[in-house]
């Protein structure tokens, strides 16, 4: 089902890349029938994520290409492991090569950063999830990245979930009258989260029974006291710029989500190379 969702996201990025003209530059040194055989390596330590799109690029250039997979999303690999074997048209390798890196590199940089917040917060109860804050049309392949990685998935969308910003306070005229408002429209069945930014405001959204409440920007003493008064009325959710440095110490607060909007929207990519075979 994901490939439905990503396919027209590569088909784009691959007009982008070869334009009007395609690849110039391997039409002009590579024969047509030429074949062979590339391998994807990684170069760092990291988890993967995103071998299904990396290998769809190829076929969509030339469904001739042959993609076998040596490791599986999710799968830590070190500096040197072998990712995956490309083989056919050369031509066609070489066209796909950049986009399919980017796509891979980028989605194990995701799962990989996201271990890492994982493994930090290991014999917590909180959770590592993700944010809205994602690449544009990139958003079901980074969310699946957030899972491979060991984190969990916020909303999806703005139709999947109700999360009361700041803004729909502002509006609504206070916490209260927001969450009433949401739960009038929403129904029973679909819990509604809302976002605050200091105890008074967390008192106010516990009374009007807030099934979520989103801690914005909290200090690790807030969080504490956050814990104590809210005491598994709701389930709270600390976000606001909690990296490796931080979050260890957030979970052991004893709340229960984390959100980190850094794992898609500034990670740092994994290195993994396209080398062609020779000799």
């Amino acid at each position: 089902m994901i490939g439905l969702i990503y396919e027209d996201f590569l088909r784009a990025a691959l007009r982008e890349d070869l334009g009007r003209a395609g690849d110039i530059t391997t039409d002009a040194i590579v024969a047509p029938d030429a074949m062979g055989t590339a391998k994807a390596v990684g170069r760092a330590t990291g988890v993967i994520s995103g071998v299904e799109p990396f290998a769809r690029t190829f076929t969509l250039v030339d469904e001739r290409v042959r993609v076998e997979l040596h490791a599986a999303d999710g799968d830590r690999v070190s500096a040197g492991t072998p990712i995956a074997s490309v083989h056919g048209p050369l031509r066609a390798i070489l066209a796909a090569e950049r986009t399919a890196l980017n796509i891979l590199s980028h989605l194990s940089g995701v799962a990989t950063a996201t271990s890492r917040l994982v493994e930090a917060v290991a014999g917590t109860n909180a959770a590592i999830i993700d944010t809205r804050k994602t690449t544009p049309n990139m958003r079901a392949l980074e969310k699946a990245a957030i899972r491979h990685g060991g984190g969990a998935n916020h909303r999806f969308g703005l139709d999947d979930a109700i999360l009361i910003k700041d803004n729909h306070v502002a509006v609504a005229g206070g916490i209260r009258p927001a969450i009433e408002a949401a739960r009038a429209y929403a129904g029973h069945l679909v819990k509604i989260e809302v976002e605050v930014d200091s105890l008074e405001q967390l008192d106010e959204a516990l009374a009007a029974r807030a099934d979520i409440v989103l801690l914005d920007n909290f200090s690790i003493e807030q969080t504490r006291a956050a814990v104590v008064r809210t005491a598994g009325r709701a389930l709270l959710e600390s976000s606001g710029g909690i990296d490796q440095t931080t979050v260890r110490a957030v979970a052991e607060t004893g709340v229960d989500l984390i959100s980190s909007g850094a794992l898609t929207h500034s990670v740092r990519v994994l290195d993994v190379g396209l080398d062609i075979e020779t000799g």
